[in-house]
C-alpha cells in the first residue's frame, strides 16, 4: 500500500506555549523546556533556542504575554509566527502545556499554521493610544448615565428635551446648577439659540425640578467623572497627535509640514472628535494621497480607526477575499454531505467591527445606495445579516480603494435602484425563455 507522507517544511523549528507564569519551549527530538515569565528568563529562552540552532518558532497569540516574548526573539533574529489558537486545538484528552507546545512545533514544521497579522511599531503606538481612547469613551458613556439618572431623580427631565445631556447646551446647564443656579429663565438662556427658538417653553418646563442633596452629589459625582475622562481623551489626542508627526516629519521639514490639508471640506465628525490638527492631511500623507472619506460613511475618524487597526500596506491581504475573511466578514464555510450549517465566529477582528458600525449607519441614509441595498437584505434575511453584508461591501472597496486605487463615485440610490430593476428584468426574460414564453411589454396611452 502506497502510504501518503506529509513533508516537512522547516527542520529548525520551535513551538511556545506562553501562559502567566512559565513558558514551554518544544524542539524536535528534545525534551521540553519551561522558564519562567520574567525578562531575565526570555532571555534564557533566546538563548536556548539560539544554541539549538532554530530559525523559526510558532507561539499562540495568547492575551498580551507574547508581546515582550514575541519582540525579544524577533530582535535576535528568529522567524517568529504569531499564530491564532483555534489553529492548535489539540485532541480531546491531551491537554497539557508540555504537549501544547510540541503540537505547535509539529503543526509549524509541516506548514500548518498561517501568521497573525501584526502591523508596525508606529502602527502599534497609534493603535495603543487610540484602543485606549475607546476604552475611555465607554467610560465617559456610563458617567452621562449617571448624570441623566441624577436629574431623573430631581425630575429635571433634561434628557426628554435635549438630544444630548452631554453636548454643549447640556453641560453648561449642568455646571450652573452645580454652581447653584436653580432659575429656570437664566438656566435656558445658556442654551444654544436654536434651542431657545424652538425649545423653550419645553426646556422650561424640563428645568422645574425637585432638587435634593442626594441627587445634586450624584450628578456632581458624574460629572466630574464625565470631565476627567474628557481629559484623558485629549491626552491620548496629543499622543496620537506626535506619533503622527513623527511618522510624517521625520525630518522636521517645515515646508513638509506646511503641505497638511486645511480640515475644511472634510466630512464633519459628529461624535467623540478627536483634537488633533490637520488629522485628514496627515492620513492623506500616510496613505499617499488616497482618500478613503470618499467611500460612504467613513469620516477622517473612522480612517484614524481603521488605520491604527489594519496599517497602510493592506498588499499584506494578496485579494479582497483575504481581507474580508480575516476581518470576519466573508460568510463561513460548513458543509457536510448536503447539509449547510450557519455558524457565528466567536472571534471578531475590532478592524471588522469597525466596518459594521459604520454599516449600521449607512442602513439608515436614505441616499446612499449602500444604505438601500442594506435596507432591501434587512427585509429579507434580518438586520444581522443585512450589517455584515453591507459591512463587506465597504470593506471591499476599501481595500480596493489602498491596494488597486480604485477610486468610488457615489451614484445614489436611483442608480441602484434601476440596476436592480434591469437584474429582475433580465431575470424574468431569463425565465419566460425558459419555459417557452415570449416577454411583451405593454405600452398605456
Amino acid at each position: 500500500m502506497n502510504e501518503c507522507i506529509m513533508k516537512k517544511f522547516r527542520k529548525h523549528a520551535a513551538g511556545i506555549d506562553i501562559g502567566a507564569k512559565q513558558i514551554f519551549i518544544g524542539l524536535e527530538d528534545n525534551a521540553v523546556r519551561s522558564f519562567e515569565t520574567f525578562t531575565e528568563s526570555f532571555y534564557q529562552a533566546r538563548d536556548y533556542l539560539l544554541e539549538n540552532n532554530i530559525e523559526t518558532v510558532a507561539m499562540e497569540a495568547t492575551g498580551v504575554y507574547w508581546v515582550i516574548l514575541f519582540e525579544i526573539l524577533s530582535s535576535a533574529g528568529l522567524d517568529v509566527w504569531l499564530v491564532d489558537g483555534r489553529q492548535t486545538k489539540q485532541a480531546p484528552g491531551r491537554k497539557t502545556d508540555v504537549k501544547d507546545c510540541q503540537w505547535i512545533q509539529q503543526l509549524h514544521s509541516y506548514g500548518l499554521l498561517n501568521r497573525c497579522f501584526i502591523p508596525d511599531e508606529q502602527v502599534k503606538e497609534i493603535r495603543a493610544y487610540q484602543r485606549i481612547r475607546e476604552d475611555h469613551i465607554r467610560t465617559a458613556a456610563m458617567h452621562v448615565n449617571h448624570m441623566q439618572k441624577a436629574l431623573t431623580e430631581m425630575n429635571i427631565r433634561l434628557k426628554e428635551v435635549l438630544s444630548q445631556v452631554h453636548g454643549a447646551s447640556g453641560l453648561s446647564i449642568i455646571t450652573a446648577i452645580l454652581n447653584g443656579e436653580r432659575n429656570p429663565d437664566r438656566l435656558l438662556g445658556l442654551c444654544h439659540k436654536s434651542i431657545k427658538e424652538k425649545k423653550a417653553h419645553l426646556v422650561l418646563k424640563a428645568l422645574e425640578g425637585h432638587y435634593t442633596e442626594g441627587g445634586l452629589f450624584a450628578l456632581q459625582q458624574a460629572y466630574q467623572g464625565y470631565m476627567f475622562y474628557q481629559q484623558q481623551m485629549g491626552a491620548c489626542d496629543f499622543k496620537i497627535q506626535q506619533t503622527m508627526e513623527k511618522i510624517n516629519f521625520s525630518d522636521q521639514n517645515d515646508a513638509a509640514k506646511k503641505e497638511l490639508e486645511s480640515d475644511k471640506g472634510r466630512k464633519p465628525v459628529r461624535h467623540n472628535k478627536p483634537q488633533i490638527d490637520h488629522l485628514g492631511g496627515h492620513l492623506l500623507k500616510i496613505f499617499s494621497g488616497k482618500d478613503a472619506t470618499h467611500l460612504p460613511g467613513i469620516t477622517d475618524y473612522t480612517w484614524l480607526q481603521l488605520y491604527s487597526e489594519t496599517g497602510s500596506d493592506l498588499y499584506k491581504w494578496p485579494t479582497e477575499k483575504h481581507f474580508t475573511s480575516w476581518l470576519g466578514l466573508a460568510p463561513g464555510q460548513h458543509q457536510s454531505g448536503k447539509q449547510r450549517k450557519n455558524r457565528n465566529k466567536k472571534y471578531r477582528p475590532k478592524a471588522g467591527q469597525i466596518f459594521r458600525q459604520i454599516s449600521q449607519s449607512l442602513i439608515e441614509s436614505k441616499k446612499i445606495a449602500l444604505g438601500a441595498f442594506g435596507r432591501k437584505l434587512k427585509s429579507k434575511r434580518g438586520p444581522g445579516i443585512a450589517i455584515k453584508a453591507t459591512a463587506r461591501k465597504l470593506a471591499i472597496l476599501y481595500w480596493r480603494l489602498m491596494v488597486k486605487g480604485l477610486d468610488y463615485t457615489e451614484k445614489g440610490i436611483k442608480d441602484y435602484e434601476s440596476k436592480v430593476s434591469m437584474q429582475r428584468e433580465r431575470w424574468l426574460i431569463k425565465t419566460a425563455h425558459d419555459l417557452g414564453y415570449l416577454l411583451t411589454v405593454n405600452q398605456y396611452v
